[in-house]
């Protein structure tokens, strides 16, 4: 407990999965934590999960505009940044031969351009406030290829790269500010349903919800040699980590959180 003690992170995709999870366990190590999704009802149950060190702001992490405001919004309201967490992101299942050249871009606006997009416009003041941590949440597509994820693999293994030459330009900068990825394998979330309903949630009774759940829960199982399927707060724990000061000889990895995917 306290390892993030008075400093202010900022959560893209927070709304649920691994961004409410990593924003829990952010404030529960005693960081103020900004919640940021475009799902409003998603982010403010995340706040209310974490209680009066969260709040809540609508961000679409592919518009510059909004990186801007929400910039602003900070500065203002927090006065500093130390921690951000570039979580959000879609993934759609199509073969290279059906996918739509919209469909294509827009992975890489979620996925890929929030990436820079957040640094220009936060990075300034994570300097202002003495450095800190960014933490981009890439995936194991980000390392491999996967039939059917061209477009996911295609931005997620563009973030790793990215993460690695932004970390270089934040040391020569010497800003203080490192900058990590983490590629996590099969973990409970909601873009497994989302996965086949081109990156949306579909519009299902709870049941049926549930039932696609434990669909996803076995075939998670079945291809992770561990032998079962990762949460949200298997992440979270790597993200405070790589947050925390105990990270603070370490800059540009890529921390792998597969339940030994990527081993083989």
């Amino acid at each position: 407990m306290g390892r993030l003690e008075g400093k202010t992170a900022l959560v893209t995709g927070a709304g649920s999965g691994i961004g409410r999870g990593c924003a829990v366990a952010l404030a529960a190590e005693g960081a103020r934590v900004i919640v940021t999704d475009v799902d409003e009802k998603g982010g403010r149950e995340t706040c209310e999960e974490i209680g009066k060190a969260a709040q809540f702001h609508k961000l679409d992490v592919s518009d510059e505009g909004a990186w801007k405001d929400i910039a602003a919004l900070t500065r203002k309201e927090a006065g500093a940044l130390h921690v951000l967490v570039n979580n959000a992101g879609v993934c759609i299942s199509v073969s290279v031969a059906e996918m739509s050249f919209e469909t294509w871009k827009r992975q890489l606006a979620i996925n890929l351009d929030s990436m820079f997009l957040s640094s220009k416009y936060l990075i300034p003041l994570m300097t202002e406030s003495g450095g800190g941590s960014i933490v981009n949440l890439s995936s194991v597509a980000g390392l491999k290829g996967i039939p059917g994820l061209t477009g996911y693999c295609a931005s997620k293994g563009g973030v790793r790269l990215y993460t690695k030459a932004l970390a270089l330009e934040c040391a020569q900068a010497k800003n203080k500010i490192r900058v990590n990825s983490i590629h996590p394998g099969a973990i409970e979330t909601p873009i497994w349903v989302k996965m086949v309903n081109k990156g949306e949630m579909p519009d299902l009774s709870e049941r049926r919800n549930a039932d696609i759940m434990e669909q996803t829960r076995s075939v998670a199982a079945s291809v992770t040699p561990l032998g079962f399927y990762g949460l949200p707060s298997d992440i979270a724990a790597g993200v405070v980590f790589l947050a925390s000061d105990e990270s603070r000889f370490i800059t540009g990895i890529e921390l792998v959180i597969d339940g030994g995917v990527y081993a083989g």
